[in-house]
């Protein structure tokens, strides 16, 4: 218990005194962290709930779920989780007999727990299985995507998912070494994604490392995460409470544009008043004490009557 404790404390979650300050949880209300992850966000937030309020988290990932619950234990009843896609969260509330909230935070990152541990295969910084999924009971793995889909479609997976520049010539360096062998480790995709990309640019990424596009991209793919992004956004709006809010953190530009574009819609519908017109970044000291949080941007919106 004691290391677990430890690598708890590690943990950083991202942009947390804006997300206080815009989620803004009060006593007696019922908050949902739609990404428990660690519990980072969650642990602050159940501490401004009581008395009578309930902190609910949602997480895709077993292994986190486990960290994050013995983090928030000592809160007893004021807290729910389940395992589950927050893509589900209107039937995961149902089952909890719960029917609208007064406001949800969604961490789109993946967690340092998650790229720290090899063998989940999510970081090209350390050799493991091509696996990459959240939720390890899913059929479909990286592996199975590198090595079965052609080359046109591995070329459009890199380019819509990560704006791979280069990925004409990654698919097609991969289709071709997966022939003399299978692509079965993190190491064998980032060392011919290097090898595909020109020489001359390989060292003109410089805050990011060559394959970073590749990965996720095929993170995004073999999670369907755009995909559950977009079907949670529209369940949370219609689950928030009058004057719920709705605070999303994401890591790059597909994600971002999708909290943008839903947040628009809500809003010309008449069930949005959108809060921060200009996505929100973390502060410099952040970023310095926390390098992972410098990509990240929050949106927050609020629920308005109907026009």
């Amino acid at each position: 218990m004691m290391m677990l404790m430890e690598e708890e404390r590690v943990h950083t979650p991202v942009m947390l005194a804006e997300i206080l300050e815009y989620l803004n949880p009060q006593p007696g209300q019922v908050i949902v962290d739609a990404t428990l992850g660690m519990g980072g966000h969650s642990l602050e937030i159940v501490k401004r709930l009581s008395p009578g309020g309930k902190l609910i988290g949602i997480d895709r990932d077993e292994e986190s779920l486990v960290r994050a619950r013995a983090l928030l234990g000592g809160y007893g009843a004021a807290v729910e989780s389940a395992c589950g896609n927050f893509s589900d969260m209107d039937l995961i509330l149902k089952n909890l007999n719960v029917e609208s909230i007064d406001g949800i935070v969604m961490d789109l990152g993946v967690s340092s727990f998650q790229l720290k541990d090899a063998q989940r295969g999510f970081s090209f910084q350390s050799e493991g299985p091509l696996d990459m999924r959240f939720d390890r009971n899913s059929y479909i793995s990286a592996y199975d995507l590198v090595n079965n889909l052609n080359e046109e479609e591995l070329s459009n997976l890199l380019w819509t998912f990560g704006e791979e520049r280069w990925h004409n010539r990654i698919a097609r360096h991969l289709v071709f070494e997966r022939q003399k062998h299978p692509i079965a480790t993190t190491q064998d995709l980032s060392d011919i994604v290097i090898r595909a990309i020109p020489g001359r640019f390989r060292h003109m990424h410089h805050r990011i490392h060559p394959a970073t596009r590749t990965f996720q991209a095929v993170r995004i793919a073999v999670n369907r995460e755009l995909e559950s992004l977009e079907t949670a956004l529209q369940k949370a709006i219609k689950l928030l409470r009058k004057e719920g809010r709705i605070c999303v953190i994401s890591f790059h530009s597909l994600e971002d544009r999708i909290v943008k574009l839903a947040f628009r819609h809500g809003a010309a519908e008449g069930m949005l008043k959108i809060i921060t017109p200009k996505p929100l970044t973390p502060t410099y000291t952040e970023i310095k004490e926390n390098p992972p949080s410098r990509s990240s941007k929050l949106r927050v919106a609020e629920k308005a009557e109907r026009l």
